[in-house]
């Protein structure tokens, strides 16, 4: 698609202006836009006429500002922005950039590298936080609408590209390999180490490898490795305090796992991504809405363990809603469902391996939480950290977290004084908005208990939060 919805109704003077500048036709500048696209391993097919409609106000869509600027920058022999183009609305705060579940191929892999490349220019530099707007703001129809979208909409009859730079096996290899070495730094360290680092690699390299050429098996294998990781980006996101931005990510991850064919992955983004995001927002309707979606849409195209994670998830927005019944059922079905899990099986795929008994326990002692069951809370929490590693450094923070709650529950306020206390030890190593967002509840959790002397001496210590960085 080459263009996109207007962004004004007034003409693009900016861009006009430039364009004489540049001492440009209409048709010379869309020639150099195609090159320069094509040295972004991109395929641009832009004639006068596109430029014509630029120049009345019309804005093209994913990556093209940025490749208009840099050819006007290229004729003019400095660098040009996209602000300067007049383009650079999209890439403002509260542009709906990533939400749209994208209607056929074409558009999908538009709108995901412009999620992409907005996030970085949002951000302004590389490393810097992106604030405000986007960001911040969750649109609460596009929680549950993708889900309608996904389970509606068949997997993508072709993939294969024949146009751009060659995209083989070993490029899909190096995506999952970047991958599984983000997860492993996320999960020890926190997002705010890593998050830019994923969203540089989406943009520089696996937008490139979208709009290369490639066969069938190679395509689908590709869109399925950007798939995961733009849920991770998601995930990210949400644990640094970014959940509008993660809603987008998770769109974009699900329309990326319907290209690649893969309904069970597109499952596990609804459950473990949009579920627990709607969870976090205290949307438990919502929860238990796209926990179902993942189970009727991946039905008979998972693994028991991913059958496990999705009725936990459903679980989680029962006992949200107070239905403490409902909430032991998805409960049973999930550890029912872990029954059936082999011990490290080859047929489970990456994305889910890591869901074992311990997350589970994790996921349950939530539920206990919120329907005010200390002690089996308790339980559950002890069952969490015992088959937590140390490298899950932040899964433990959350454990520990949980643990000091279901303690403070049950009265214990010396025992969850000093629990919160060892979380709050290990949470000063990460950067983690989900961590942090835990600690806060813990603290907040203590205010009818201030003349307690565990409790004031636990305050005094960590109100200031020196030691527990948000990421």
């Amino acid at each position: 698609m080459a263009a996109g919805a207007p962004i004004a109704r007034q003409p693009n003077e900016r861009l006009l202006g430039l364009i004489r500048e540049a001492g440009c036709s209409n048709a010379g500048l869309a020639r150099r836009v195609n090159v320069c696209a094509a040295d972004r391993g991109l395929t641009f097919r832009y004639d006068k006429t596109s430029v014509a409609r630029w120049i009345r106000g019309q804005q093209p869509r994913g990556r093209a500002p940025d490749v208009i600027a840099e050819a006007l920058g290229r004729k003019l022999g400095r660098a040009v922005s996209t602000e300067e183009i007049g383009m650079g609305t999209s890439r403002r705060p509260g542009s709906t950039a990533g939400l749209r579940f994208a209607a056929d191929l074409p558009e999908c892999v538009e709108l995901a590298g412009a999620l992409w490349s907005s996030d970085i220019a949002r951000r302004g530099s590389f490393g810097a936080g992106p604030s405000g707007g986007a960001a911040a703001d969750v649109a609460p129809s596009a929680l549950v609408e993708p889900s309608r979208d996904w389970l509606i909409t068949p997997v993508d009859e072709q993939v294969a590209r024949g146009s751009g730079p060659r995209v083989g096996p070993g490029d899909v290899d190096a995506v999952r390999a970047t991958t599984e070495a983000l997860v492993a730094l996320d999960r020890r360290w926190g997002s705010g180490h890593v998050r830019p680092v994923v969203v540089h690699y989406l943009d520089s390299v696996v937008a490139v490898l979208l709009a290369g050429a490639y066969r069938e098996s190679v395509g689908r294998e590709l869109f399925g490795a950007a798939a995961r990781l733009t849920e991770l980006a998601g995930y990210m996101a949400v644990d640094t305090g970014l959940p509008g931005l993660a809603q987008r990510y998770y769109i974009q991850a699900l329309r990326l796992s319907q290209a690649a064919g893969d309904r069970g992955f597109g499952g596990y983004v609804l459950a473990a991504g949009m579920s627990h995001l709607a969870a976090r927002l205290g949307n438990p309707r919502e929860v238990v809405q796209l926990a179902r979606a993942a189970q009727e849409g991946a039905r008979g195209r998972v693994t028991p363990r991913a059958e496990t994670m999705f009725l936990a998830a459903e679980a989680r927005g029962h006992a949200q809603l107070g239905d403490g019944e409902a909430c032991r059922r998805a409960a049973g079905r999930a550890l029912a469902a872990l029954e059936r899990c082999a011990p490290e099986s080859d047929e489970d795929p990456p994305w889910i391996g890591h869901f074992d008994a311990a997350y589970l326990a994790d996921e349950l002692a939530h539920c206990h939480l919120e329907l005010e069951q200390g002690r089996a809370a308790q339980q559950r929490a002890g069952e969490a950290l015992a088959g937590h590693p140390e490298q899950r450094a932040r899964r433990r923070v959350i454990g520990l977290l949980l643990m000091a709650r279901a303690r403070l529950q049950q009265g214990e306020l010396e025992q969850a004084c000093a629990t919160a206390s060892e979380a709050g030890s290990l949470l000063s190593g990460l950067r983690s908005g989900r961590g942090a967002e835990y600690f806060d509840g813990f603290l907040a959790g203590l205010a009818p208990h201030q003349k307690e002397r565990p409790v004031r001496e636990f305050t005094e210590r960590w109100q200031s939060r020196e030691a527990v960085p948000a990421g």
